[in-house]
């Protein structure tokens, strides 16, 4: 049996495989708040304990509780850098080692993967139906790069690199790179962030919260913003809320606020492309892309991508993909926990 995580700010999933070669389902599964908990082996001990049994009825023997499940190898992708074998996330005050959860819950292996990397894994995995189309493309006959791109909470990349047998999944920093509009709007925007950020950086614009950053710009520049909408905001998430009524065309800010962030988003999925020459692929990943499908098939997110000069064919040709499965970082982590058993990487 093998343990899989997909390890977050705000939410963990964890699961029991039997996964041997072929992707298979979880034997169980289960999602906790993370900030519920003080650590990660807080949640893998109650993942684990075995269920309450009921109480036996009066003369009958007590039942003998289940022992706990026994777990070859692990992996977990988590939202944050991985140095060596600990990782600290980046949106909560969790330290996680991967030698001391080897000790404690006895598991032979444990591996640690940036929350990319693990979904890089598992966009390996992916059926067909679990992918949407924004561009076909014309892949060269040669297998080469492929890159990752995912906004959700943060924004994450990540590059596959072909090395003659297989795909290579490698981490990346790249959400963190420092913001660069590409127009006379964006260009305010970034003068608007500045005022409150020390560094810009894509994430700020291209995640959930920079979809909000993006809507108070509009709101405090354009001065378009509905009463009831404002409200709303007040007391619930306000990336959901506004992407709710862009999609619905209920207010023209939100609209605006949508439109604005598919082209950034675009834009930046470009440059990774064309950083990596992911000519065999660009998959967008992450919570949002699934939600905003309608918007990124409007065509800002690809006249953004492949508004780039001269290579603008050359990006044309690239396929983009979104992956709709929102449990490919678990099934990564799931995969890489499989092939240790086997006495893979």
């Amino acid at each position: 049996m093998i343990l899989a995580g997909d390890i977050g700010g705000t939410k963990t999933t964890l699961a029991l495989f039997d996964w041997k070669t072929e992707r298979v389902d979880p034997v169980r599964e289960q999602k906790f708040a993370s900030a519920d908990y003080k650590a990660l082996d807080d949640i893998i001990e109650e993942f684990l304990a075995p269920p309450a049994l009921p109480k036996p009825e009066a003369g009958e023997p007590e039942s003998e509780p289940e022992p706990p499940p026994t777990i070859d190898d692990a992996c977990f992708g988590i939202a944050g850098t991985i140095y060596g074998d600990k990782c600290q996330l980046t949106n909560l005050a969790w330290m996680i080692d991967g030698a001391k959860l080897s000790a404690r819950f006895k598991i032979h292996r444990v591996r640690l993967l940036n929350d990319l990397e693990a979904t890089a894994h598992g966009l390996l995995v992916l059926r067909p139906d679990e992918i949407e189309v924004l561009n076909h493309g014309v892949p060269p006959p040669a297998k080469g790069a492929m890159a990752l791109i995912a906004a959700g909470t943060g924004l994450g990349e990540a590059i596959l690199v072909w090395d003659g047998r297989q795909y290579k999944p490698m981490p990346s920093e790249g959400g963190h790179c420092s913001f660069a509009p590409t127009s006379d709007l964006e260009m305010d925007l970034l003068r608007y962030l500045r005022a409150q950020y020390t560094h810009v950086s894509y994430e700020r614009v291209v995640s959930g919260m920079g979809l909000h950053n993006i809507y108070e710009f509009l709101r405090d520049t354009k001065r378009n913003e509905p009463t009831w909408l404002a409200e709303k905001i007040k007391t619930g998430d306000p990336a959901a809320i506004i992407a709710e009524a862009g999609l619905k065309k209920q207010a023209e800010i939100a609209v605006q606020a949508l439109e604005m962030f598919a082209t950034t988003y675009g834009a930046e999925a470009g440059n990774l492309a064309l950083k990596t020459l992911a000519l065999n692929g660009l998959y967008v990943g992450g919570g949002i892309a699934p939600k905003l499908l309608p918007t990124l098939k409007e065509g800002q997110f690809m006249k953004a991508f492949v508004d780039k000069g001269r290579y603008k064919k050359l990006l044309s040709s690239i396929p983009v993909r979104v992956i709709m499965n929102p449990e490919a970082a678990l099934l990564g982590a799931a995969s890489v926990a499989a092939r240790l058993s086997e006495g893979g990487a």
